[in-house]
């Protein structure tokens, strides 16, 4: 049961990664109908809401916590404990630990590579990016999905939103609640941000492969706590529906982050140990693909 549960993880994580990013440029205009002077003032006042969003980024350069995760496949639900550690523009870390003792699996996503370590089965996979195929052919971005992870705005394509950027998102302002969006090549982005603070807590992701179908990704984020000076959500939800990956509709995970903390004091990259074989990206996918 751990094995298959452990597989599980890795197929929702892959499902994200799926829809990290996108590829062409694409700009998406506001609609608004205004006239020249009264579209100025729109757009200033977008781009201060849009300064105060890119504020509201934790400085510390690591997050680490333990956490509980809790897989949803259709009507059922796996939990397990585990751990996070992520470190800016550099890495991000889950591990599993089903009872609390023993590491299941662990999944490491870096600038360079991925790695998906099996512990139960001493295997591991580790590829570069452009190895596989639908990942590369979907642009995929270790960038974004690191602003999914911190609760961020971004630009696929580029390591940070740049101010000269801010105008290629539309944005529109209502009371309590304001929407952002950023359209690119086969890829829709659509935030939610607290009008008032500029908070993000809701990322919907939508990508219209036409031929292939259309993945979403559905992503909330809440229970905010104080990291530093800024707020970070200690619960991040993410639900996933696409026709590209056999049983992965309707699929998703809830990260519950406990004791998070900043400290830099462990290692960015894991070592596999020389009795782990190596499988290949096609071997991992077809065992993803009969689930």
């Amino acid at each position: 049961m751990i094995r298959i549960n452990f597989r599980n993880v890795v197929m929702s994580l892959v499902a994200m990664l799926l829809v990290a990013c996108g590829t062409s440029n694409k700009m998406v205009s506001d609609g608004s109908g205004a006239t020249v002077h009264d579209a100025s003032d729109i757009a200033a006042k977008h781009v201060a809401f849009l300064k105060k969003v890119q504020n509201n980024a934790v400085t510390a350069k690591n997050i680490t916590s333990k956490i509980d995760f809790t897989l949803r496949t259709g009507e059922k639900e796996f939990s397990f404990p585990g751990a996070l550690y992520m470190r800016k523009d550099d890495v991000i870390r889950i591990q599993i630990t089903p009872f609390g003792l023993m590491e299941a699996g662990r999944l490491e996503f870096t600038k360079d590579y991925v790695l998906i370590v099996n512990r139960m089965n001493k295997e591991y996979v580790k590829a570069d990016y452009n190895q596989v195929d639908f990942l590369k052919d979907n642009g995929l971005d270790f960038y974004a999905l690191q602003a999914i992870f911190w609760d961020e705005l971004f630009k696929p394509g580029t390591q940070q939103v740049s101010e000269s950027s801010l105008k290629d998102y539309a944005v529109d302002m209502r009371e309590m609640l304001s929407d952002i969006s950023l359209g690119k090549g086969k890829m829709t982005y659509n935030w939610t941000a607290d009008s008032k603070t500029g908070v993000i807590n809701k990322l919907n992701v939508l990508y219209d492969g036409k031929h292939s179908g259309q993945t979403t990704v559905n992503c909330e984020y809440s229970v905010f706590k104080s990291v530093g000076s800024k707020l970070f959500p200690t619960n991040i939800s993410m639900r996933f529906s696409t026709s590209a990956l056999a049983k992965a509709n309707n699929t998703g995970f809830i990260l519950k982050l406990k004791n998070i903390g900043t400290d830099g004091d462990w290692e960015s990259r894991t070592n596999v140990s020389g009795k782990y074989k190596q499988v290949s990206v096609e071997s991992l996918m077809k065992k993803l693909m009969s689930l």
